[in-house]
């Protein structure tokens, strides 16, 4: 690193506490205020463009530029219709199979040559089921986002257009070569005046002009495909496209890039070993970004991580833990986590970096996929074939019938023999064969869900060869379940825990025990939950089976307690028949209407309830007086008693008003001998 001007006095690194903050940053307005610095340059037709992706203003910009629109379609087409060539020409020769993995080389290296807008255009492809298959998505996935470096010359007088003043006046150091070149930018570390190190991301000259004539070009053509081959084409290219390229322009914008990562902070920075670099504003344009350096290691480096003392499961986990709460809490979500974005920190946290490719899926997206994580889990493949209907997958007048079967086999054969055995990159294979086959139309956010989903799997399975996502992902997904009051996520518990007439007592127990140890875990929002949810309209089913419940257990404890009262005269009385002997003909110890296996369930259910954190017996208690104050729980009494008083007048009118003969009353349930 060289100095650019006279250093100030000597400082140290910036270090970090238990909770990520930086030592010694000061506030460096003063400085700046200080510095002479020049207005920034008027806006180029450059930066008019990046302000946002406008297909009709980039249409205008380019229409009339016919040269440079014909000059770049021959860059284009000329590589392209040779790949096509092969193809066509392996397919006449009976060769396709045999040489899909050489064309898909070709592509990739095709895509790469071609430079940025199509090198994210085939990152997007990499997980689009629908348009590409086998070798092809394999291939795509190992495009690498890097370029060669551009000058410095070049780079410093962006950062001067930008910030209004040359590098040596902001910036008391900096690199001598840049330490990253990608894409989109290449990356410099420096050092404030008021010490902080920092790392200073500079754009491509000419990135958004260059990108912008490449979508204009493409998206004329997916028009022109999408207009003649209508019946054919399943899949909404033009819209696949606007919203690529929206995401694209966003990603250029570097002030954009800086909201996104404050966002994130917000958001995730309070989890558990989750850290989130600051951005320098006052450092910060269009097309230059200044944020807080991060020294760590590469999660693909997990050797390297070990030597250092730090826990990397561990450190997997609260990303895996973080990536949930992207994708199913908040919907906003880093849509690029790969190894090179991910950073062991040395006081062990994780450190996210690159905000330029976000995402964000609603609310209902969110309920739909913790919904089919669950019909997953329990293999309703019916239900998980309306989860893809509501995603959007599928519309809702496709006929479900042999789409169902064919779901049932891959997660069947991706589970094997437990749920904890789920891969998501095979399941993720397997399925591009269905969404191939059958009509369905992948949404655009999905495929930047299964990149995310499948980059942090592939970090964890270097850390951890017997990782599997979904067994991390359970005890989150019933978390929510337990702890969610909205009215979706109710519907779920309740389809969950009941069916045909009967409480799935080792369900409960599943979801209590996963839920167990989650950091965020309230069990007096699960109580809470479960009451609100027990005395609502919704609840009425579970209060019917509790009265019954209720009644038989009350109406058995009654029978044995004028049993054994009745015991006490040696009167010749007539014999009662057990409540138990009135539902099933056979004699039991054990409560109408409850299993032993079910009492099990409950013991295991209040052992489970102890152990977890945050477990207080008061504040139960209280919970249950107020439950016992609630006008239903009181028709729910009169309810048990109105029941209880028509047994005994049914008994009393059988037993006592028209008995039946003695002999056929079993002799087991004979409270004295016949009289002789």
């Amino acid at each position: 690193m060289k100095s650019l001007v006279k250093p100030p006095p000597p400082t140290t690194v910036p270090e970090f506490d238990v909770h990520g903050d930086v030592h010694g940053s000061g506030d460096h307005r003063e400085d700046l205020q200080e510095m002479p610095r020049v207005l920034p340059q008027k806006p180029s037709e450059e930066d008019t463009l990046l302000e946002r992706y406008d297909p009709d203003k980039i249409r205008e910009t380019y229409r009339d530029q016919r040269r440079k629109s014909v000059r770049r379609w021959y860059d284009i087409t000329r590589p392209l219709l040779a790949l096509f060539w092969g193809r066509w020409w392996d397919k006449k020769r009976g060769k396709e199979k045999e040489n899909e993995h050489l064309r898909a080389v070709q592509l990739r290296e095709t895509l790469t040559h071609l430079g940025p807008a199509f090198i994210k255009i085939g990152q997007a492809l990499s997980t689009r089921p629908d348009i590409l298959q086998g070798a092809y998505l394999d291939e795509l996935a190992k495009l690498q986002d890097q370029l060669p470096p551009f000058p410095n010359e070049v780079a410093y007088r962006f950062i001067e257009e930008e910030l209004g003043a040359p590098p040596e006046h902001l910036f008391a150091e900096i690199s001598d070569h840049p330490i990253a070149a990608a894409s989109l930018g290449q990356v410099y570390r420096g050092k404030l005046h008021s010490g902080e190190t920092v790392a200073i991301k500079v754009q491509r000259p000419g990135l958004a002009e260059q990108i912008a004539l490449d979508i204009f070009l493409l998206r004329g053509l997916a028009v022109w495909i999408q207009n003649t081959f209508y019946d054919s084409i399943r899949t909404d290219i033009v819209g696949i496209l606007d919203e690529f390229a929206g995401r694209l322009f966003e990603e250029m914008d570097y002030t954009q890039e800086g909201r996104n990562a404050e966002r994130f902070n917000q958001l995730y920075g309070q989890l558990r070993n989750i850290y989130v670099p600051r951005i320098y504003w006052d450092y910060t344009h269009t097309r230059v970004l200044t944020m807080e350096w991060i020294t760590g290691t590469k999660l693909s480096s997990p050797q390297r991580i070990l030597e250092q003392g730090i826990n990397a499961s561990e450190l997997i986990d609260s990303g895996i833990q973080c990536s949930l709460r992207q994708l199913l809490e908040h919907g906003f979500f880093h849509a690029d986590p790969h190894p090179g974005n991910l950073l062991a920190m040395p006081n062990g946290k994780l450190a996210y970096l690159d905000f330029g490719m976000m995402s964000e899926i609603s609310v209902q997206q969110r309920y739909s996929l913790i919904n089919a994580i669950v019909h997953i889990v329990n293999r309703e493949f019916d239900a998980l074939a309306q989860d893809y209907v509501k995603l959007g997958f599928l519309t809702p007048e496709v006929d479900l019938t042999p789409i169902i079967p064919a779901l049932s086999q891959v997660f069947n054969n991706a589970l094997g023999a437990s749920v904890a055995e789920l891969n998501i990159n095979s399941i993720f294979e397997q399925l591009s064969d269905i969404m191939y086959e059958y009509p369905f139309r992948v949404p655009a956010y999905y495929a930047l869900i299964v990149r995310s989903l499948l980059s942090m799997e592939g970090i964890a399975i270097g850390v951890d060869p017997d990782f599997k996502v979904l067994s991390a992902a359970y005890p989150y997904v019933a978390k929510r379940l337990l702890t969610d009051s909205s009215p979706e996520l109710r519907e779920s518990l309740r389809d969950l825990l009941l069916k045909d007439g009967s409480f799935r007592w080792n369900r409960l127990e599943n979801l209590l025990r996963n839920a167990q140890n989650i950091q965020d875990y309230d069990l007096g929002a699960t109580l809470n939950q479960a009451m609100d949810f027990l005395f609502s309209e919704r609840g009425e089913f579970i209060r019917d089976r509790i009265a019954e419940e209720l009644i038989k257990v009350l109406d058995q404890v009654g029978y044995r307690a004028v049993s054994n009262f009745l015991e006490q005269f040696p009167l010749p009385l007539p014999a009662l028949q057990s409540p138990i002997a009135e539902h099933s003909g056979h004699p039991s110890s054990q409560p109408a209407g409850m299993k032993t296996q079910d009492m099990d369930h409950l013991k295991r259910i209040w052992k489970l309830l102890q152990d977890t954190p945050g477990f207080d017996a008061m504040k139960l208690l209280n919970a249950f007086m107020q439950v016992m104050n609630r006008p239903e729980t009181q028709r729910l009494g009169q309810r048990v008693a109105s029941g209880l008083a028509q047994k005994a007048i049914a008994r009393l009118v059988r037993e006592w008003l028209a008995p039946d003969p003695v002999e056929s009353t079993p002799t087991a349930h004979r409270l004295l001998p016949p009289a002789t």
